[in-house]
Protein backbone atom coordinates (compact mmCIF):
# COMPACT_ATOMS: atom_id res chain seq x y z
CA UNK A 1 0.00 0.00 0.00
CA UNK A 2 1.10 3.58 -0.59
CA UNK A 3 1.84 6.00 2.27
CA UNK A 4 -1.14 8.37 2.56
CA UNK A 5 0.12 10.28 5.64
CA UNK A 6 1.88 13.00 3.60
CA UNK A 7 1.42 14.79 0.26
CA UNK A 8 0.57 12.37 -2.53
CA UNK A 9 2.56 11.98 -5.71
CA UNK A 10 1.13 13.11 -9.04
CA UNK A 11 0.83 10.87 -12.08
CA UNK A 12 -0.01 12.21 -15.55
CA UNK A 13 -1.75 9.99 -18.10
CA UNK A 14 -1.67 11.15 -21.72
CA UNK A 15 -4.98 10.18 -23.33
CA UNK A 16 -8.43 9.60 -21.88
CA UNK A 17 -9.47 6.60 -23.97
CA UNK A 18 -9.93 3.09 -22.63
CA UNK A 19 -6.19 2.51 -22.14
CA UNK A 20 -5.72 5.84 -20.38
CA UNK A 21 -8.68 5.32 -18.08
CA UNK A 22 -7.49 1.87 -17.04
CA UNK A 23 -3.94 3.13 -16.49
CA UNK A 24 -5.35 5.93 -14.34
CA UNK A 25 -7.32 3.43 -12.30
CA UNK A 26 -4.17 1.39 -11.69
CA UNK A 27 -2.14 4.46 -10.69
CA UNK A 28 -4.77 6.00 -8.39
CA UNK A 29 -3.74 3.78 -5.47
CA UNK A 30 -0.30 5.37 -5.51
CA UNK A 31 -0.82 8.94 -6.73
CA UNK A 32 -3.29 11.64 -7.68
CA UNK A 33 -3.84 11.15 -11.39
CA UNK A 34 -4.32 13.86 -14.01
CA UNK A 35 -5.59 12.60 -17.38
CA UNK A 36 -4.76 14.99 -20.23
CA UNK A 37 -7.21 14.48 -23.10
CA UNK A 38 -7.51 16.31 -26.44
CA UNK A 39 -11.24 15.68 -26.90
CA UNK A 40 -14.19 16.73 -24.81
CA UNK A 41 -15.20 13.40 -23.27
CA UNK A 42 -18.90 12.57 -23.67
CA UNK A 43 -21.07 12.14 -20.60
CA UNK A 44 -22.61 8.88 -21.81
CA UNK A 45 -22.26 6.14 -24.44
CA UNK A 46 -21.75 8.41 -27.43
CA UNK A 47 -19.24 8.50 -30.32
CA UNK A 48 -15.97 10.34 -29.68
CA UNK A 49 -14.04 12.25 -32.34
CA UNK A 50 -10.70 10.69 -31.42
CA UNK A 51 -12.01 7.13 -31.58
CA UNK A 52 -13.31 6.45 -35.12
CA UNK A 53 -12.68 2.70 -34.70
CA UNK A 54 -15.46 2.62 -32.10
CA UNK A 55 -17.96 2.25 -34.95
CA UNK A 56 -16.63 -1.24 -35.69
CA UNK A 57 -17.19 -4.51 -33.83
CA UNK A 58 -15.23 -5.02 -30.59
CA UNK A 59 -14.95 -7.94 -28.18
CA UNK A 60 -13.58 -7.98 -24.66
CA UNK A 61 -12.05 -11.44 -24.44
CA UNK A 62 -12.13 -13.43 -21.20
CA UNK A 63 -8.56 -12.43 -20.32
CA UNK A 64 -9.59 -8.79 -20.63
CA UNK A 65 -12.76 -9.33 -18.59
CA UNK A 66 -10.68 -10.76 -15.74
CA UNK A 67 -8.24 -7.83 -15.92
CA UNK A 68 -11.07 -5.29 -16.01
CA UNK A 69 -12.69 -6.85 -12.94
CA UNK A 70 -9.34 -6.84 -11.10
CA UNK A 71 -9.07 -3.09 -11.66
CA UNK A 72 -12.75 -2.18 -11.32
CA UNK A 73 -14.62 -4.81 -9.26
CA UNK A 74 -18.21 -5.46 -10.39
CA UNK A 75 -17.72 -3.52 -13.63
CA UNK A 76 -19.00 -6.54 -15.57
CA UNK A 77 -22.28 -6.48 -13.65
CA UNK A 78 -22.58 -2.76 -14.30
CA UNK A 79 -22.11 -3.32 -18.03
CA UNK A 80 -24.72 -6.08 -18.08
CA UNK A 81 -27.18 -3.80 -16.25
CA UNK A 82 -26.70 -1.27 -19.04
CA UNK A 83 -27.25 -3.74 -21.88
CA UNK A 84 -24.05 -5.74 -22.38
CA UNK A 85 -24.20 -9.54 -22.32
CA UNK A 86 -21.86 -12.34 -21.37
CA UNK A 87 -21.25 -14.57 -24.38
CA UNK A 88 -20.09 -18.11 -23.79
CA UNK A 89 -17.37 -18.93 -26.32
CA UNK A 90 -18.13 -21.19 -28.23
CA UNK A 91 -21.72 -21.80 -27.08
CA UNK A 92 -22.76 -18.28 -28.13
CA UNK A 93 -20.48 -18.08 -31.16
CA UNK A 94 -20.94 -19.45 -34.68
CA UNK A 95 -17.51 -19.16 -36.27
CA UNK A 96 -15.76 -20.25 -39.45
CA UNK A 97 -12.00 -20.42 -38.88
CA UNK A 98 -9.45 -18.84 -41.24
CA UNK A 99 -8.26 -22.31 -42.22
CA UNK A 100 -11.78 -23.40 -43.15
CA UNK A 101 -13.65 -25.47 -40.54
CA UNK A 102 -16.70 -24.38 -38.59
CA UNK A 103 -16.20 -24.65 -34.85
CA UNK A 104 -18.59 -26.88 -32.96
CA UNK A 105 -20.35 -25.04 -30.16
CA UNK A 106 -18.84 -27.02 -27.32
CA UNK A 107 -19.49 -25.72 -23.81
CA UNK A 108 -16.38 -24.05 -22.38
CA UNK A 109 -15.72 -21.78 -19.37
CA UNK A 110 -14.61 -18.92 -21.66
CA UNK A 111 -16.95 -15.91 -21.35
CA UNK A 112 -16.55 -12.64 -23.25
CA UNK A 113 -18.33 -9.34 -22.65
CA UNK A 114 -20.25 -8.08 -25.68
CA UNK A 115 -21.59 -4.56 -26.22
CA UNK A 116 -20.91 -1.46 -28.28
CA UNK A 117 -17.56 0.25 -27.79
CA UNK A 118 -19.41 3.42 -26.80
CA UNK A 119 -21.14 1.63 -23.93
CA UNK A 120 -17.94 -0.08 -22.79
CA UNK A 121 -15.95 3.17 -22.79
CA UNK A 122 -18.69 5.17 -21.07
CA UNK A 123 -19.13 2.60 -18.30
CA UNK A 124 -15.40 2.31 -17.64
CA UNK A 125 -15.03 6.11 -17.76
CA UNK A 126 -17.85 6.49 -15.23
CA UNK A 127 -16.26 3.95 -12.88
CA UNK A 128 -12.77 5.50 -13.06
CA UNK A 129 -13.83 9.14 -12.74
CA UNK A 130 -15.91 8.41 -9.65
CA UNK A 131 -12.57 8.19 -7.87
CA UNK A 132 -11.75 11.64 -6.47
CA UNK A 133 -8.05 10.84 -6.94
CA UNK A 134 -8.53 10.96 -10.75
CA UNK A 135 -9.24 14.16 -12.71
CA UNK A 136 -9.35 15.13 -16.39
CA UNK A 137 -7.60 18.15 -17.89
CA UNK A 138 -9.05 18.97 -21.26
CA UNK A 139 -9.62 19.55 -24.01
CA UNK A 140 -5.86 19.87 -23.84
CA UNK A 141 -2.83 18.51 -25.66
CA UNK A 142 0.51 17.31 -24.34
CA UNK A 143 3.14 18.96 -26.54
CA UNK A 144 6.25 17.54 -24.89
CA UNK A 145 7.95 15.92 -21.95
CA UNK A 146 9.75 17.80 -19.18
CA UNK A 147 13.03 16.33 -17.97
CA UNK A 148 16.14 14.66 -19.26
CA UNK A 149 17.21 11.39 -20.85
CA UNK A 150 17.59 9.96 -17.35
CA UNK A 151 14.38 11.21 -15.70
CA UNK A 152 11.03 12.65 -16.81
CA UNK A 153 9.55 15.12 -14.32
CA UNK A 154 6.34 16.23 -16.03
CA UNK A 155 4.67 17.30 -19.27
CA UNK A 156 4.11 20.50 -21.21
CA UNK A 157 0.43 21.05 -21.96
CA UNK A 158 -1.30 23.37 -24.43
CA UNK A 159 -4.83 24.37 -23.39
CA UNK A 160 -6.95 26.93 -25.21
CA UNK A 161 -4.05 29.18 -26.19
CA UNK A 162 -2.21 28.78 -22.89
CA UNK A 163 0.84 26.64 -22.13
CA UNK A 164 1.58 25.16 -18.74
CA UNK A 165 3.74 22.52 -17.13
CA UNK A 166 2.28 19.73 -15.00
CA UNK A 167 4.93 18.23 -12.70
CA UNK A 168 4.66 14.46 -12.19
CA UNK A 169 6.40 11.59 -10.48
CA UNK A 170 5.41 9.37 -13.39
CA UNK A 171 4.04 10.05 -16.88
CA UNK A 172 2.15 7.32 -18.74
CA UNK A 173 1.63 7.75 -22.47
CA UNK A 174 -1.69 6.19 -23.51
CA UNK A 175 -1.93 8.38 -26.60
CA UNK A 176 -2.78 5.56 -29.00
CA UNK A 177 -1.67 5.26 -32.63
CA UNK A 178 -0.94 8.99 -32.71
CA UNK A 179 1.51 8.87 -29.79
CA UNK A 180 4.61 11.05 -30.13
CA UNK A 181 6.59 9.12 -27.51
CA UNK A 182 9.23 7.96 -30.01
CA UNK A 183 9.83 11.56 -31.18
CA UNK A 184 9.94 12.95 -27.64
CA UNK A 185 12.46 10.34 -26.55
CA UNK A 186 14.67 11.02 -29.56
CA UNK A 187 14.53 14.74 -28.76
CA UNK A 188 15.99 13.85 -25.34
CA UNK A 189 18.84 12.00 -27.02
CA UNK A 190 17.54 8.47 -26.47
CA UNK A 191 18.30 6.21 -29.48
CA UNK A 192 15.31 4.97 -31.52
CA UNK A 193 13.84 1.61 -30.58
CA UNK A 194 13.19 -1.21 -33.08
CA UNK A 195 9.83 -1.10 -34.86
CA UNK A 196 7.91 -3.52 -37.04
CA UNK A 197 4.87 -2.94 -39.22
CA UNK A 198 2.69 -5.68 -40.68
CA UNK A 199 0.02 -4.17 -42.91
CA UNK A 200 -2.34 -6.55 -44.64
CA UNK A 201 -4.18 -3.61 -46.19
CA UNK A 202 -7.42 -4.42 -44.39
CA UNK A 203 -10.40 -2.09 -44.87
CA UNK A 204 -13.46 -2.23 -42.60
CA UNK A 205 -17.04 -1.28 -43.29
CA UNK A 206 -19.55 -1.40 -40.42
CA UNK A 207 -23.26 -0.86 -40.34
CA UNK A 208 -25.90 -1.02 -37.61
CA UNK A 209 -29.08 -3.07 -38.09
CA UNK A 210 -32.23 -3.64 -36.11
CA UNK A 211 -32.13 -7.27 -35.04
CA UNK A 212 -34.70 -9.16 -37.15
CA UNK A 213 -37.62 -11.15 -35.81
CA UNK A 214 -37.28 -12.00 -32.12
CA UNK A 215 -33.50 -12.32 -31.95
CA UNK A 216 -32.77 -9.41 -29.59
CA UNK A 217 -30.67 -10.72 -26.73
CA UNK A 218 -31.00 -14.32 -27.89
CA UNK A 219 -28.78 -14.68 -30.92
CA UNK A 220 -25.18 -15.87 -31.14
CA UNK A 221 -22.26 -13.93 -32.56
CA UNK A 222 -21.75 -15.01 -36.18
CA UNK A 223 -18.22 -14.77 -37.54
CA UNK A 224 -16.81 -15.73 -40.94
CA UNK A 225 -13.05 -15.21 -40.68
CA UNK A 226 -10.81 -14.32 -43.59
CA UNK A 227 -8.35 -16.89 -44.92
CA UNK A 228 -4.83 -15.41 -45.33
CA UNK A 229 -4.01 -18.26 -47.68
CA UNK A 230 -6.61 -17.06 -50.19
CA UNK A 231 -5.98 -13.39 -50.92
CA UNK A 232 -7.84 -11.14 -50.88
CA UNK A 233 -8.92 -12.12 -47.39
CA UNK A 234 -12.53 -11.22 -46.71
CA UNK A 235 -14.53 -11.73 -43.54
CA UNK A 236 -17.37 -10.43 -41.44
CA UNK A 237 -19.05 -10.57 -38.06
CA UNK A 238 -22.53 -10.02 -36.66
CA UNK A 239 -22.27 -8.73 -33.09
CA UNK A 240 -25.61 -8.59 -31.23
CA UNK A 241 -25.35 -5.57 -28.91
CA UNK A 242 -27.56 -3.56 -26.58
CA UNK A 243 -30.92 -2.07 -27.56
CA UNK A 244 -31.85 -4.90 -29.93
CA UNK A 245 -29.21 -4.04 -32.53
CA UNK A 246 -26.77 -5.98 -34.69
CA UNK A 247 -23.41 -4.34 -35.31
CA UNK A 248 -22.13 -5.85 -38.57
CA UNK A 249 -18.52 -5.37 -39.61
CA UNK A 250 -17.19 -6.55 -42.98
CA UNK A 251 -13.50 -6.58 -43.89
CA UNK A 252 -11.30 -7.16 -46.92
CA UNK A 253 -7.62 -6.92 -47.82
CA UNK A 254 -6.06 -5.35 -50.92
CA UNK A 255 -8.13 -6.03 -54.00
CA UNK A 256 -11.16 -7.16 -52.01
CA UNK A 257 -12.08 -4.19 -49.81
CA UNK A 258 -15.66 -3.35 -48.79
CA UNK A 259 -16.93 0.15 -49.56
CA UNK A 260 -19.25 2.67 -47.96
CA UNK A 261 -21.94 2.03 -50.59
CA UNK A 262 -25.11 0.96 -48.72
CA UNK A 263 -26.40 -0.93 -51.77
CA UNK A 264 -23.35 -3.21 -51.91
CA UNK A 265 -23.15 -4.10 -48.20
CA UNK A 266 -25.37 -7.20 -48.27
CA UNK A 267 -23.86 -8.38 -51.54
CA UNK A 268 -20.34 -8.19 -50.11
CA UNK A 269 -21.48 -10.21 -47.09
CA UNK A 270 -23.07 -12.85 -49.32
CA UNK A 271 -19.81 -13.13 -51.25
CA UNK A 272 -17.76 -14.19 -48.22
CA UNK A 273 -16.46 -17.76 -47.92
CA UNK A 274 -19.96 -18.60 -46.66
CA UNK A 275 -23.04 -16.39 -47.27
CA UNK A 276 -24.57 -16.81 -43.79
CA UNK A 277 -23.95 -13.20 -42.70
CA UNK A 278 -25.43 -11.82 -45.91
CA UNK A 279 -28.41 -14.17 -45.63
CA UNK A 280 -29.09 -13.00 -42.07
CA UNK A 281 -28.74 -9.25 -42.57
CA UNK A 282 -30.78 -9.37 -45.76
CA UNK A 283 -33.77 -9.83 -43.45
CA UNK A 284 -32.73 -7.04 -41.08
CA UNK A 285 -33.57 -3.33 -41.16
CA UNK A 286 -30.49 -1.08 -41.56
CA UNK A 287 -30.28 1.74 -39.01
CA UNK A 288 -27.18 3.49 -40.38
CA UNK A 289 -25.13 3.78 -43.53
CA UNK A 290 -21.80 1.90 -43.62
CA UNK A 291 -18.81 3.55 -41.92
CA UNK A 292 -15.41 2.76 -43.48
CA UNK A 293 -11.99 2.62 -41.77
CA UNK A 294 -8.56 2.01 -43.29
CA UNK A 295 -6.28 2.51 -40.27
CA UNK A 296 -5.65 -1.16 -39.56
CA UNK A 297 -1.91 -1.82 -39.79
CA UNK A 298 -0.21 -3.78 -37.01
CA UNK A 299 2.59 -1.58 -35.64
CA UNK A 300 4.91 -2.56 -32.78
CA UNK A 301 7.44 -0.35 -31.02
CA UNK A 302 9.83 -2.35 -28.85
CA UNK A 303 10.29 0.21 -26.08
CA UNK A 304 11.16 -2.57 -23.63
CA UNK A 305 14.33 -3.18 -25.66
CA UNK A 306 15.56 0.44 -25.50
CA UNK A 307 19.26 0.79 -24.68
CA UNK A 308 18.38 3.72 -22.43
CA UNK A 309 15.12 4.49 -20.65
CA UNK A 310 14.21 7.47 -18.45
CA UNK A 311 12.80 7.09 -14.95
CA UNK A 312 9.26 8.39 -14.63
CA UNK A 313 8.00 7.47 -18.11
CA UNK A 314 5.99 4.49 -19.42
CA UNK A 315 4.29 3.89 -22.78
CA UNK A 316 1.17 1.69 -22.93
CA UNK A 317 -1.60 0.44 -25.22
CA UNK A 318 -1.69 1.29 -28.92
CA UNK A 319 1.26 3.63 -28.42
CA UNK A 320 3.32 0.44 -27.92
CA UNK A 321 1.48 -1.81 -30.35
CA UNK A 322 -1.57 -1.22 -32.51
CA UNK A 323 -3.30 -4.22 -34.04
CA UNK A 324 -5.61 -5.10 -36.88
CA UNK A 325 -8.94 -4.81 -34.98
CA UNK A 326 -10.38 -8.00 -36.51
CA UNK A 327 -8.77 -10.14 -33.79
CA UNK A 328 -10.21 -8.07 -30.95
CA UNK A 329 -7.16 -8.26 -28.67
CA UNK A 330 -6.30 -4.58 -28.28
CA UNK A 331 -8.72 -3.92 -25.41
CA UNK A 332 -7.64 -7.06 -23.58
CA UNK A 333 -3.95 -6.18 -23.93
CA UNK A 334 -4.68 -2.68 -22.59
CA UNK A 335 -6.54 -4.04 -19.54
CA UNK A 336 -3.84 -6.61 -18.81
CA UNK A 337 -1.19 -3.90 -19.21
CA UNK A 338 -2.95 -1.76 -16.58
CA UNK A 339 -3.01 -4.73 -14.20
CA UNK A 340 0.72 -5.20 -14.84
CA UNK A 341 1.30 -1.55 -13.85
CA UNK A 342 -0.67 -2.03 -10.64
CA UNK A 343 1.12 -5.21 -9.63
CA UNK A 344 4.59 -3.94 -10.52
CA UNK A 345 4.23 -0.75 -8.46
CA UNK A 346 2.74 -2.72 -5.56
CA UNK A 347 5.80 -4.96 -5.59
CA UNK A 348 8.51 -2.33 -6.04
CA UNK A 349 7.01 0.99 -4.93
CA UNK A 350 6.55 4.16 -6.95
CA UNK A 351 10.01 5.55 -6.14
CA UNK A 352 12.10 2.44 -6.76
CA UNK A 353 15.06 3.09 -9.05
CA UNK A 354 14.57 1.23 -12.32
CA UNK A 355 10.77 1.09 -11.89
CA UNK A 356 9.97 2.57 -15.31
CA UNK A 357 11.99 -0.04 -17.15
CA UNK A 358 10.32 -2.76 -15.06
CA UNK A 359 6.92 -1.30 -15.94
CA UNK A 360 7.77 -1.12 -19.64
CA UNK A 361 8.82 -4.75 -19.66
CA UNK A 362 5.72 -5.80 -17.68
CA UNK A 363 3.43 -4.01 -20.14
CA UNK A 364 5.24 -5.69 -23.04
CA UNK A 365 4.16 -9.19 -22.01
CA UNK A 366 0.42 -8.90 -22.82
CA UNK A 367 1.32 -6.69 -25.79
CA UNK A 368 3.57 -9.45 -27.13
CA UNK A 369 0.86 -12.09 -26.76
CA UNK A 370 -1.68 -9.96 -28.65
CA UNK A 371 0.93 -9.09 -31.29
CA UNK A 372 1.77 -12.73 -31.95
CA UNK A 373 -1.90 -13.63 -32.39
CA UNK A 374 -2.56 -10.77 -34.82
CA UNK A 375 0.64 -10.90 -36.87
CA UNK A 376 0.58 -14.68 -37.10
CA UNK A 377 -2.26 -14.35 -39.61
CA UNK A 378 -1.75 -10.93 -41.21
CA UNK A 379 1.90 -11.46 -42.12
CA UNK A 380 0.85 -14.14 -44.62
CA UNK A 381 -1.01 -11.67 -46.87
CA UNK A 382 0.84 -10.44 -49.98
CA UNK A 383 2.52 -7.11 -49.36
CA UNK A 384 2.00 -7.16 -45.58
CA UNK A 385 5.76 -6.70 -45.07
CA UNK A 386 8.59 -5.80 -47.40
CA UNK A 387 10.49 -8.98 -46.58
CA UNK A 388 7.54 -11.39 -46.36
CA UNK A 389 6.86 -13.82 -43.51
CA UNK A 390 9.82 -15.20 -41.60
CA UNK A 391 10.35 -18.88 -40.86
CA UNK A 392 9.10 -18.21 -37.32
CA UNK A 393 5.97 -16.54 -38.74
CA UNK A 394 5.24 -19.56 -40.94
CA UNK A 395 5.83 -21.99 -38.08
CA UNK A 396 3.48 -20.03 -35.82
CA UNK A 397 0.76 -19.88 -38.49
CA UNK A 398 1.04 -23.62 -39.16
CA UNK A 399 0.81 -24.35 -35.43
CA UNK A 400 -2.33 -22.24 -35.09
CA UNK A 401 -3.90 -23.98 -38.11
CA UNK A 402 -3.23 -27.36 -36.49
CA UNK A 403 -4.68 -26.12 -33.21
CA UNK A 404 -7.77 -24.76 -34.97
CA UNK A 405 -8.28 -28.07 -36.79
CA UNK A 406 -8.14 -29.93 -33.49
CA UNK A 407 -10.32 -27.35 -31.73
CA UNK A 408 -13.02 -27.68 -34.38
CA UNK A 409 -13.28 -31.41 -33.62
CA UNK A 410 -12.49 -31.84 -29.91
CA UNK A 411 -13.91 -30.02 -26.86
CA UNK A 412 -10.67 -30.43 -24.95
CA UNK A 413 -8.57 -29.04 -27.80
CA UNK A 414 -11.05 -26.20 -28.21
CA UNK A 415 -10.56 -25.29 -24.55
CA UNK A 416 -6.78 -25.14 -24.99
CA UNK A 417 -7.20 -22.99 -28.10
CA UNK A 418 -9.63 -20.60 -26.43
CA UNK A 419 -7.33 -20.13 -23.46
CA UNK A 420 -4.82 -18.69 -25.93
CA UNK A 421 -7.26 -16.76 -28.14
CA UNK A 422 -8.92 -15.16 -25.09
CA UNK A 423 -5.47 -14.22 -23.70
CA UNK A 424 -5.90 -16.24 -20.53
CA UNK A 425 -2.77 -18.22 -21.42
CA UNK A 426 0.26 -17.36 -23.59
CA UNK A 427 0.60 -18.82 -27.12
CA UNK A 428 3.07 -21.40 -25.78
CA UNK A 429 -0.02 -23.17 -24.39
CA UNK A 430 -0.52 -24.58 -27.89
CA UNK A 431 2.73 -26.52 -27.44
CA UNK A 432 1.65 -28.13 -24.17
CA UNK A 433 1.58 -31.96 -24.11
CA UNK A 434 -2.21 -32.02 -23.78
CA UNK A 435 -2.75 -29.88 -26.87
CA UNK A 436 -0.14 -31.73 -28.93
CA UNK A 437 -1.88 -34.99 -28.02
CA UNK A 438 -5.24 -33.63 -29.19
CA UNK A 439 -3.67 -32.48 -32.48
CA UNK A 440 -2.32 -35.98 -33.02
CA UNK A 441 -5.33 -38.11 -32.11
CA UNK A 442 -8.50 -36.05 -32.72
CA UNK A 443 -8.60 -36.38 -36.50
CA UNK A 444 -11.35 -38.92 -37.04
CA UNK A 445 -14.33 -36.73 -36.25
CA UNK A 446 -15.44 -34.99 -39.45
CA UNK A 447 -15.69 -31.22 -39.70
CA UNK A 448 -19.10 -29.57 -39.84
CA UNK A 449 -20.31 -28.83 -43.36
CA UNK A 450 -22.09 -25.58 -42.44
CA UNK A 451 -22.69 -23.00 -39.71
CA UNK A 452 -24.02 -24.62 -36.51
CA UNK A 453 -27.09 -22.42 -36.14
CA UNK A 454 -30.00 -24.18 -34.50
CA UNK A 455 -33.41 -24.41 -36.14
CA UNK A 456 -34.79 -22.12 -33.43
CA UNK A 457 -32.09 -19.51 -34.13
CA UNK A 458 -32.80 -19.58 -37.83
CA UNK A 459 -36.56 -19.27 -37.27
CA UNK A 460 -36.09 -16.23 -35.02
CA UNK A 461 -34.47 -14.32 -37.89
CA UNK A 462 -37.63 -14.55 -39.99
CA UNK A 463 -39.39 -11.20 -40.51
CA UNK A 464 -42.22 -10.55 -38.07
CA UNK A 465 -45.60 -11.24 -39.65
Amino acid sequence: MSDTSGPRDTAVVIGGGMTGMLAASALSLFADVVIVERDALPAGPEPRKGLPQARHAHLLWAGGVAALEALLPCIGDRLVERGAWRAGIMTDLVSKAPSGPWFRRFATPTVNLVCSRDLLDATVRWAVLRDERVSVRGPAEVVGLVGTASRITGVRVHTGGNDETIPATIVVDAGGRGSRAAVWLEDLGIPPVPERTVDAGVVYASRMFKAPGSTAGEFPIVNVQADPGRAPGQGGIILPIEDGRWLVTLSGTRGGEPTGDPDSFVGFAKGLRHPVIGDLIERAEPLTDPVVSRSTANTRRYFEKAAEWPEGFVVVGDAVAAYNPVYGHGLTAAAQGAVAIDRTILKHGLHREGLSRRLQRAVARPVGNAWNLAVGQDVLYPGATAEGPTAADRFGAALVDRAVDAGARSPRAQRYLLEVMSMQKPPTRLLSPGMLLRMAVDKKRPHLDGPPLTAAERSRTAPAS
